[in-house]
Formats: C-alpha cells, structure tokens, sequence
C-alpha cells in the first residue's frame, strides 16, 4: 500500500477516553481522527527509536467494569 493511501479501520473507545482525545485534540487544533493518528505515529515512531513504552494507565480511562 502506498503512504499516500489510509487504511480505513473501525475503532471501539470508551467515552471517556474518546473525551480525553477529544479534548486534546482540541488543544492542538486536529480533529479526532487526526490526533489518534498523530498518537500511534508518536508510538510506533517512539518504540522503533528506543523501544521504550510509558507506564500502562489504560485502566485509568477505561469504563468502570463490573466487579
């Protein structure tokens, strides 16, 4: 696939991380779409850099579960 083409790709979030990007995106003047894409470029570019990952915090944005 060429770079110039986008993969399209259903994405599930919780609201309350949709509202986190949401809000971040705002920040930077991107749409949604652009600052998740802007995120996972940061990443990916991160890991082939030096291979290190931020501490995990993903339970901190996701929906309460039932427990």
């Amino acid at each position: 696939m060429a770079e110039s083409q986008k993969k399209q790709i259903p994405l599930r979030l919780s609201a309350k991380l949709y509202g986190e990007i949401a809000a971040w995106a705002e920040d930077d003047f991107r749409s949604v779409n652009g600052q998740i894409e802007y995120l996972l470029t940061e990443c990916v570019r991160r890991r082939k850099k030096g291979g290190k990952y931020a501490p995990d915090e993903r339970d901190a944005l996701s929906e309460p579960s039932d427990e």
